[in-house]
């Protein structure tokens, strides 16, 4: 068999497609709880711990370019070498916000498919069947 119709195989199969469909829809999810964090989940943060903004919390570790604003988006946008942990803390945040809601979200659907069908018990050995039958037999004796 060719490369190519293994390959042509491999991404005709309907993993590969669901797979695919699952990254597209992950990153567009992504997106919305990244925007929720900054927009909506940090303000409130800020407020409640008095203007606390993670976005600014850098350690410089060089000097800064001439006629640049102190802070972290002139700073990056000139190109400044920082060691950005505020926005560490921020990303940190969205996985932890976006592995929440993800459970919650397997967690409805194992809800909504209700408990599993009761499989039939596994047919005894044979040794069992032969004991069972010299059993039966002895009683009847």
């Amino acid at each position: 068999m060719s490369m190519m119709s293994e390959f042509k195989d491999f991404i005709a199969k309907g993993n590969v497609m669901d797979l695919a469909v699952g990254v597209i829809i992950g990153a567009a999810f992504g997106k919305i709880v990244d925007s929720l964090v900054r927009d909506i989940i940090m303000p409130i943060v800020g407020a409640i711990f008095g203007g606390l903004d993670f976005s600014n919390y850098y350690v410089l570790l060089g000097e800064a370019p001439a006629g640049v604003a102190n802070n972290y988006a002139a700073l990056s946008e000139a190109g400044a070498p920082m060691l950005a942990y505020g926005n560490f803390i921020t990303v940190v945040l969205n996985f932890v916000i976006l592995a929440f809601i993800i459970f919650q979200m397997v967690k409805m659907v194992n809800r909504l498919k209700g408990p599993a069908p009761d499989a039939p018990p596994p047919a005894p050995a044979e040794d069992v069947l032969l004991l069972r039958e010299i059993r039966d037999s002895l009683k009847k004796a």
